[in-house]
């Protein structure tokens, strides 16, 4: 049980370090494009194509791995589904 919510935990806390490495990567790499376009070519601007759509998959992440976990349709709520399923079957069956 113990080794069980250890390794829970310890891939929630990867979860979480991959969507900051991925945000910081965002960051830094929207700032160079800023850069880069302003410089080469300031009369037409084309770094923000790239700022939203990367940024769209930068906010599902967000919402996969701080709002989906443990909430609507989460991994806690298809255990607590399975365990009240499971329940209610061995009450019919006795």
């Amino acid at each position: 049980m113990k080794d069980e919510n250890y390794e829970r935990v310890r891939k929630r806390v990867k979860e979480i370090k991959g969507f900051y490495s991925n945000l910081i990567t965002y960051l830094v790499v929207n700032a160079v494009l800023v850069i880069i376009n302003l410089v080469t070519s300031p009369n037409k601007l084309w770094f923000y194509w790239v700022t939203i759509f990367w940024g769209i998959g930068i906010i599902f992440s967000a919402y996969n791995v701080f709002l989906r976990k443990g909430r609507f349709l989460g991994e806690d709520w298809e255990e607590k589904k399975v365990k009240e399923i499971m329940d209610r079957q061995e009450k019919t069956d006795s």
